[in-house]
């Protein structure tokens, strides 16, 4: 597992934290399951707010550190994804398949993973789209040929996975802060 500087990993749990919140709010789910939601929600903001700590704690990049041609791309990327989700939403209300738009949602954010992990550098976002595309398929299919709603499995589906990487991006700067200190202080010693 590669590690993330300590700024990129607690805005990757900063995002994915509080996307993870949001996800797990789309379902209407009966108890015990509308507790799990709950629970997950308020996790995932915990991961947020500790993203956020890191955040804060690492400072400002370098003045030279920005790569505007990288911040370029991610805008062109999230723009990209934000007008094909809205407009993709706006065509099944209008076609009377609301049901249907957490399904798009989800399946537009698994695909934006994947430019976006080159931008980041961040290889790990690539399977992370992937098993995001997956839960818009099962959710599909779920509520296809069952009476459970599309947006319960997106829902708990995609809440799920961000969560578990916004927790996975906090355990990655720890181990790279580990290495930094390991490889300061055998400069240290020699």
């Amino acid at each position: 597992m590669t590690g993330l500087p300590r700024r990129q990993a607690g805005l990757t749990a900063l995002y994915l934290g509080v996307f993870a919140a949001v996800w797990f709010s789309v379902p209407k789910a009966d108890p015990p399951l509308r507790s799990l939601l709950v629970v997950g929600s308020v996790v995932a903001l915990v991961a947020a707010a500790i993203g956020a700590v890191l955040v804060v704690r690492a400072g400002r990049p370098a003045a030279g550190g920005r790569d505007r041609s990288a911040d370029r791309r991610y805008g062109l990327v999230v723009v990209a994804e934000v007008v094909v989700g809205l407009v993709g939403a706006l065509i099944l209300a209008a076609a009377g398949l609301t049901g249907y738009i957490p399904v798009l949602v989800c399946a537009v954010v698994g695909i934006h993973f994947v430019p976006l992990a080159p931008v980041l550098r961040d290889r790990l976002l690539v399977p992370l789209g992937v098993a995001v595309m997956l839960v818009a398929l099962a959710g599909l299919v779920v509520d296809l040929v069952s009476g459970v709603s599309a947006g319960l499995v997106v829902g708990t589906g995609t809440g799920a996975l961000l969560l578990a990487y916004a927790v996975l991006a906090l355990f990655r700067t720890r181990g790279l802060d580990q290495q930094a200190v390991g490889a300061e202080a055998e400069r240290q010693v020699a």
